[in-house]
């Protein structure tokens, strides 16, 4: 199984920790689905990180939905926020979008975010997660993350 957010905190806990201040920072971000032909459409989306899962819901029949329901791959790139500062660099999640439509998890989330409804409901599995960030304003480093290999740091000046 590819993991969640709670797995991906368990082995990079700093990461995550980045990633979710990162995120946590603007209300909205780009979702990157793929188009019956394949093609690349990007939507605006609010996401939460709540009892250990990324979760993305969207409004009902969203074209990101439908997207989802027929090919659940995706990416999230955390809103950069305005001019060019960055705090915290910029930071990428991909993987599978999963629909829920289990009453008891989406009336727990529900409870918790109160949405508009109705609405889509989507837990994550993560299948990469990338930082990018400035070091000392003379290094670009790049931080990846995969499921099963250690993090990997590219460091270029």
């Amino acid at each position: 199984m590819t993991p969640n957010w709670a797995a991906f905190t368990t082995a990079e806990p700093d990461l995550a920790k980045t990633a979710e201040e990162r995120f946590g920072a603007f209300t909205h971000h780009i979702l990157a689905t793929l188009r019956k032909d394949g093609s690349p459409r990007t939507s605006g989306l609010e996401v939460r990180f709540l009892n250990g899962e990324l979760w993305l819901g969207m409004m009902p029949n969203s074209l990101k939905a439908l997207d989802l329901r027929r090919d659940p791959r995706f990416a999230i790139q955390a809103n950069p926020g305005s001019g060019t500062e960055m705090a915290g660099g910029d930071v990428r999640i991909s993987g599978r979008a999963i629909e829920v439509t289990d009453p008891e998890t989406v009336a727990l989330y529900t409870q918790e975010v109160e949405p508009p409804e109705p609405f889509h409901l989507f837990r994550t599995e993560l299948t990469e997660v990338v930082r990018t960030y400035v070091e000392d304003d003379t290094y670009l480093v790049v931080e990846i993350w995969k499921p099963g290999e250690p993090l990997r740091k590219i460091k270029r000046k």
